[in-house]
């Protein structure tokens, strides 16, 4: 009974005001908060309900940018609706530069789709391209120096048969192909091959004079190999901007040649002394040996001496005689010593 008289007791039609008020409340927060938006896109022919504002907003996309985008693709009388806006927006793409890429393609009566401008933007993404830039590039063809400036390198060098090494630089003319934009090379491929093209075109001249007197003929060459095959852009032309001749790189390669059988024939030379100075001392070592032998083999003349004389096979006159005819052998070369070392008097026979 107390909750049907606390029940009773409640007033019903104050609750019931409060819940318009705040209803109420609601719907002007609404209005204030996106009427500006909605209006704006309404008076420009590109309407957005505030039921679908309200929904982006919940679903934390920017619906300002997605309604500019739409009212910029409406004026060009391009017609994307909210969603498809909405979808590349969430997908981390740049709805405007799409939006603008879709104008500047149907104004140069360029089949681009509004799917395929989304993939080619987020093809671009981190890239430091745009959708713009690629649409423009397919508009209006730029130029692509060969080699890269900002490479460092400022010039591509080849050698030419005669060893003269000769260096190029070119000015790649291409044109974006949105066809093929999505998943294929960029300039750096574009580059890279050029510059393979002409250090192969040159290396396979036979004189350096030849490449002088017809850069074109590098061109020619090059632009026959079909380069562009698997990149984002047709290749219109390659010329030549210029050709210097640099250093003779077949000479340093024989100096440096030379030098390498010059060092490799002393290392062969030392070898050789190595073996003769070891093959020397192997000699002298073998004559010790011979010495000692001889050495050995002179001890033992007295004793032999002695054992002829102890068993009677030599006599004490022979012993002596034999001892005079070593002192007169010791006699004669030492005479004969002194008269190798005494110089000779001119005038003197």
């Amino acid at each position: 009974m107390n909750s049907l008289t606390f029940l009773a007791e409640i007033p019903w039609p104050m609750v019931g005001a409060g819940v318009l008020v705040v209803i109420a409340l609601i719907l002007v927060y609404i209005l204030i908060s996106f009427f500006n938006v909605w209006l704006k896109a309404y008076l420009a022919g590109a309407p957005v309900s505030i039921f679908t504002l309200v929904a982006m907003k919940l679903r934390s996309v920017d619906y300002k940018l997605v309604t500019d985008a739409r009212i910029t693709a409406s004026k060009a009388g391009i017609e994307i609706s909210t969603d498809e806006i909405e979808a590349h927006y969430l997908a981390e793409g740049n709805i405007i530069h799409t939006v603008q890429a879709l104008i500047a393609a149907d104004k140069a009566a360029i089949a681009l789709d509004w799917t395929r401008a989304c993939a080619i933007d987020l093809a671009t993404k981190g890239t430091g391209k745009s959708v713009v830039e690629a649409v423009r590039t397919s508009i209006n063809p730029k130029v692509i120096d060969c080699p890269d400036p900002n490479a460092g390198r400022r010039s591509i060098d080849g050698v030419a048969k005669d060893g003269i090494q000769v260096k190029a630089r070119a000015r790649v003319t291409v044109r974006s192909n949105l066809d093929r934009y999505v998943g294929s090379a960029l300039e750096e491929t574009i580059i890279a091959r050029v510059g393979e093209g002409i250090v192969t075109t040159i290396g396979s001249a036979d004189t350096y004079k030849t490449v002088l007197e017809s850069p074109d003929s590098i061109s020619k060459v090059v632009l026959q190999r079909g380069l562009d095959v698997g990149t984002a852009f047709e290749i219109l032309s390659i010329d030549i901007a210029d050709v210097d001749v640099g250093e003779n790189i077949g000479a340093k390669l024989q100096v440096a040649q030379a030098e390498a059988n010059k060092n490799m024939a002393q290392a062969q030379a030392e070898i050789r002394r190595a073996a003769a100075v070891a093959l020397e001392q192997e000699m002298k070592a073998k004559v010790q040996e011979m010495q000692a032998k001889l050495v050995e083999a002179q001890s033992k003349v007295p004793m032999a001496i002695a054992d002829a004389l102890r068993e009677g096979n030599l006599g004490v006159m022979d012993y002596y005689r034999l001892n005079n005819i070593q002192a007169d052998t010791k006699m004669r070369e030492t005479i004969s010593k002194d008269d190798e070392d005494t110089p000779e008097i001119p005038g003197q026979s």
